[in-house]
């Protein structure tokens, strides 16, 4: 049976594609007809290690056969084993555990400004957010967001957020008030059109924040967890956070969500001041640790490497190939986007015909994410779609 089209009973809150996907491989997505795509979106940035990786999988059945849920009322020790790895790997200190990336990003701010208040003895609130960034849709995190579209209708929204224009150290500088307790952003604007933070400018928003007491919070949830060629994006630009948010591409499409942090930072989180039922549970956890062993035992980041140079060989002759459609191609690691000069949803749409599925960042960007197992093969097989595209 085709479910292609929207189940009476589900709320008409997303703009789904004609397409019930039902399984998938690798970097292979089948839909309920038997049609096969490759999926170059990895899921939004979440599966990075493709669609049901085997070593992942042999640790959540395991996992499935022992213990699902216990909550947080009790130790759970495959949190201390997933904390440990993500403190080696950031070099940062303790980690909370959520169920998905706004989850993180509420952690995030609500441990800016409890530590502000109660560990620094002030009344700090503010926090100062970027221009076009996307940090989530829960009321505080989409207010963070600085895009007017996702806000639309939700009024009132919360207090204590400025929102700047993005690689403009002048503009935050202007921002910061005695209320200001945090600078939160993204190293590469996902949602936003794929535009990566300058490095002297990250540096401008360190030393800021040193100057001015405040913290500087980084949100990794689509960048982080090998994305962009490094474990973290905040290592290619030579500063340290206080905290950053991670999701996505941590549990390898298990639900998931983290914050990390300084051990200063990390005391404003004491018992009873912020929690979750599920977050953390066993299962998650297991998905977390599996899909970091396997990054480091097949030498994952190696490979990221390795497919970006690839890919921005096909697609900057795609760019010579077609001067007046391709404008730009920018990104970091396999975080890539293509700004084109006519409606990216024309590109998506007649790749989706040819059994290729590709996102857009805007109008006129296309999202290219593809997993950290994306052959040569595969690369060819989508800049030839997109060649086609460009040239119909």
């Amino acid at each position: 049976m085709n479910t292609a089209t929207e189940p009476i009973h589900l709320m008409n809150n997303y703009a789904r594609w004609p397409i019930s996907l039902v399984k998938g491989q690798g970097n292979q997505v089948w839909d309920d007809q038997g049609k096969q795509y490759l999926d170059f979106t990895s899921g939004i940035a979440v599966t990075s290690l493709g669609h049901v990786p085997p070593k992942v999988t042999a640790k959540l059945h395991q996992q499935l056969d022992t213990l699902w849920h216990c909550s947080n009322l009790f130790h759970i020790p495959q949190q201390a084993v997933l904390s440990e790895k993500l403190s080696k790997l950031s070099g940062l200190d303790s980690a909370f555990f959520c169920n998905s990336g706004a989850e993180a990003n509420e952690a995030l701010i609500k441990i800016a400004r409890r530590y502000a208040q109660k560990v620094k003895g002030t009344g700090r609130f503010e926090i100062i957010t970027f221009s076009q960034s996307f940090h989530g849709r829960t009321l505080a995190t989409l207010t963070a967001t600085g895009q007017d579209k996702v806000k639309d209708g939700f009024a009132p929204l919360p207090t204590g957020f400025v929102t700047v224009p993005y690689n403009d150290l002048a503009a935050v500088e202007a921002a910061i008030t005695d209320n200001t307790c945090g600078i939160m952003l993204e190293l590469v604007q996902g949602e936003g059109g794929v535009h990566p933070a300058e490095e002297a400018w990250v540096q401008g928003l360190r030393k800021l924040c040193d100057e001015h007491g405040l913290l500087l919070l980084v949100d990794e949830i689509q960048t982080g967890i090998g994305r962009t060629g490094t474990w973290f994006a905040f290592q290619q630009y030579g500063v340290k956070p206080d905290a950053i948010s991670l999701a996505k591409g941590l549990g390898s499409g298990f639900p998931i969500g983290a914050i990390v942090a300084t051990s200063e930072v990390a005391q404003a989180f004491a018992p009873g001041t912020h929690g979750t039922t599920f977050g953390g549970n066993p299962l998650a956890m297991t998905a977390g640790i599996a899909t970091l062993e396997t990054m480091e035992e097949e030498h994952i980041l190696e490979r990221v490497g390795q497919i970006e140079k690839q890919l921005l060989a096909g697609l900057h002759k795609l760019q010579a190939d077609h001067p007046t459609k391709v404008v730009a191609v920018r990104g970091k690691g396999l975080l890539v986007g293509v700004e084109l000069a006519i409606p990216s949803a024309d590109v998506i749409s007649f790749a989706r015909e040819q059994s290729v599925i590709l996102l857009s960042a805007g109008p006129n960007v296309l999202r290219l994410l593809p997993s950290f197992i994306t052959t040569q093969a595969e690369i060819d097989q989508v800049i030839s779609v997109i060649d086609k595209a460009l040239t119909q």
